[in-house]
Parts: C-alpha cells; sequence; structure tokens
C-alpha cells in the first residue's frame, strides 16, 4: 500500500508539473497573434493603450497581459509596428519592449503650395499639418540655412524617403535639410551657376517648367525657351504664373481654366506678364526631372511656345513672334471649335 500510495503521489506529481509546463508554455510560447497587422502605438500611449489597439489580433489578451507584467513591459514606446500571425507573447512583448518599428515608406510630389505639403505628410506620419505647417514656416531655421517664406518648399525634394512614424515635425525637417544638402552637391551647384541660377532660383524656374508641361521629355525644350528669355531681359510671359498671383489673392480653390486678359492686370511679383525675371519663389513644388531640365537645358533659339493642336499635350515652338502668331491662330481656331 505504501508503495502504491508513493506511486499515486508520483504520478499525481508529475501530471501537475506537466500541466504547469503546457500553461506556461501557452501563455509564453503558443501563437497568440491571429493575423498579420500594422498597429499604430501614439506618442503618450499608456499600456492600456497598447492593450486596445492590440485585443482585435489576440487570441488570449489575459496571457498577454500577463506575461507582459512578468517580462515588466511598462514604457510603452510609441510607433508603427508590425504584428505577424503566429507570433508568441513572448516576441510581441520583445518587439514593443524594445520599440522594434517597422519604419515607413513616405512620398510627396506636385504639392503646390507648403500648407498642402503639411496636409500630404500627415496623413503618412504621426505629427499633424498644424505641427508640420509651424516647422516648414520657422523663419529662424529658414534664414539659418539660407531660405525664405517664398521659397520654404524648395527645401523638400520629392522622392521617396524613409522613416518611423512617430518621428517629430522638427526632425522630419532636419532630415529634409540634409537631404537638400545632399542633392545639390557641387556637380549640380556648377551647372546652376552656369545657367546664372542659384539652387533656389533654379526651383522656382523649375517649378515653372512643371506647370507649363506635364510631358517630361518636352521639358527640358521649355527650360531652354525661359532661359533664353532671361537672358535677353524679356518677360517670361507664363500663364502658371498668372493662375498662381490669381490664387494668392483670391485663395487656393480658385479654378482659372484658361488665361484671360483680365487675369493677365493682377499686380503681383508672381505676374510675369508684368514683372521681369523669376518670380519671388517656386509657384508649385518641382520634381527632379523638372530641376534636372532646368540644370541641363536644350540648346534652341525658341522664344515662344503655346500649345499643339496636332500633337496633344505638347507644344509648338517658335523663334520668332510671327511664327508664334501662326501656332497661336490655329490653337485660338481650335479652341473656338471646341466651344470652350
Amino acid at each position: 500500500m505504501k508503495i502504491k500510495t508513493k506511486l499515486s503521489f508520483l504520478f499525481i506529481t508529475v501530471a501537475l508539473l506537466a500541466f504547469a509546463a503546457f500553461f506556461v508554455y501557452q501563455k509564453i510560447f503558443h501563437s497568440n497573434v491571429e493575423k498579420d497587422a500594422i498597429v499604430y502605438i501614439k506618442t503618450g500611449s499608456e499600456f492600456e493603450d497598447v492593450l486596445k489597439i492590440l485585443e482585435p489580433y489576440l487570441k488570449n489578451k489575459d496571457s498577454f497581459l500577463l506575461l507582459s507584467k512578468k517580462m515588466k513591459y511598462v514604457h510603452v514606446k510609441p510607433g508603427r509596428y508590425e504584428i505577424k500571425s503566429g507570433m508568441n507573447n513572448v516576441e510581441l512583448i520583445r518587439m514593443l519592449r524594445a520599440g522594434l518599428q517597422k519604419p515607413i515608406k513616405i512620398s510627396f510630389n506636385n504639392q503646390e503650395t507648403i500648407e498642402k505639403l503639411a496636409g500630404r505628410l500627415a496623413q503618412q506620419l504621426e505629427p499633424d499639418s498644424l505641427q508640420f505647417l509651424e516647422i516648414m514656416k520657422d523663419e529662424k531655421f529658414l534664414t539659418e540655412n539660407g531660405f525664405d517664406r517664398a521659397h520654404a518648399i524648395s527645401l523638400f525634394i520629392p522622392n521617396s524617403y524613409e522613416f518611423y512614424w512617430n518621428i517629430t515635425a522638427d526632425k522630419f525637417r532636419d532630415k529634409m535639410l540634409k537631404e537638400y544638402q545632399k542633392f545639390w552637391n557641387e556637380d549640380r551647384k556648377a551647372k546652376a551657376q552656369k545657367q546664372n541660377l542659384t539652387p533656389l532660383e533654379v526651383s522656382t524656374l523649375a517649378s515653372i517648367v512643371q506647370k507649363e508641361t506635364a510631358t517630361v521629355s518636352e521639358r527640358k525644350t521649355v527650360a531652354g525657351l525661359y532661359l533664353n528669355r532671361l537672358k535677353d531681359h524679356m518677360l517670361l510671359q507664363s500663364d502658371p504664373t498668372v493662375i498662381y498671383a490669381q490664387k494668392l489673392e483670391y485663395g487656393q480653390d480658385l479654378v482659372i481654366k484658361r488665361v484671360l486678359n483680365k487675369h493677365l492686370e493682377i499686380d503681383s511679383k508672381y505676374n510675369t506678364y508684368k514683372y521681369e525675371g523669376l518670380p519671388p519663389g517656386p509657384i508649385a513644388m518641382p520634381d527632379i526631372s523638372s530641376i534636372e531640365a532646368v540644370l541641363n537645358p536644350e540648346k534652341h533659339d525658341y522664344y515662344y511656345m503655346c500649345a499643339s493642336v496636332t500633337d496633344f499635350g505638347k507644344h509648338a515652338f517658335a523663334k520668332s513672334l510671327a511664327q508664334h502668331n501662326v501656332n497661336a491662330a490655329k490653337y485660338q481656331k481650335w479652341v473656338a471649335e471646341q466651344g470652350y
């Protein structure tokens, strides 16, 4: 009987130990994430906030809660985290505790104003548009780095960049400054100087080129035309600059399908029908192809252009005003036929 009792006791003990081991395994090493997901933990979040964010993806919330206490996951690190189906509690807690977040690739282009750029960034990163706008318009930063309000948008070279989602607005701006300085290397600066332009002036002219034509292959021709006019002290007479001036005066929601004579009367330094030379700053965010077009313009004797009626999306270029008038008459006839 004593042997049987001892054996029974041993059996029960082993069973309890096995059960305890299984329980520990379930809590620690067993899969507890049901599906792949990207989760965002905001700056200032507490553990309870994390628990609410993760709950839809956890098989067992209580086991995660219990092990988080055991592993002393107390200090929440904000960020964008990638959780994978099949992750166990240990893997999940270690990732969150160490702040091993997943970087995000962001991109921005074709932003017409600094305000629209701030809104675009706020859609992709944690800071809101007002936070971005504040650091973009920071006079001290702009002055110290050779910018002003009119050229603030030139700082942001359109491209794809990798950031942590919870980067602060000022650190984002500082990163963009480094990218700007990297972009404007000695080779590009030398090309700008060859055109008698500063990098900021290149950005301004590039913004006009970009607004004049969406056809990338045509941009070097357009850039060469405007450089010819600048060198000969001719008015640029760019319709997009007039539209920009009108929007500054009457609001960004203004829609102008065709520039009319009445639009040309606006008294603005951005009106290149009235004022010689480049406008005070870019009329939009130029992309790299437009900047490169200004730095590497096509050499020709064109001074005039108007929309082509045979090759839509492109332009008819002319060396003389007489030839331009012929091209313009063709365009005006086509417009009339369309009933515009």
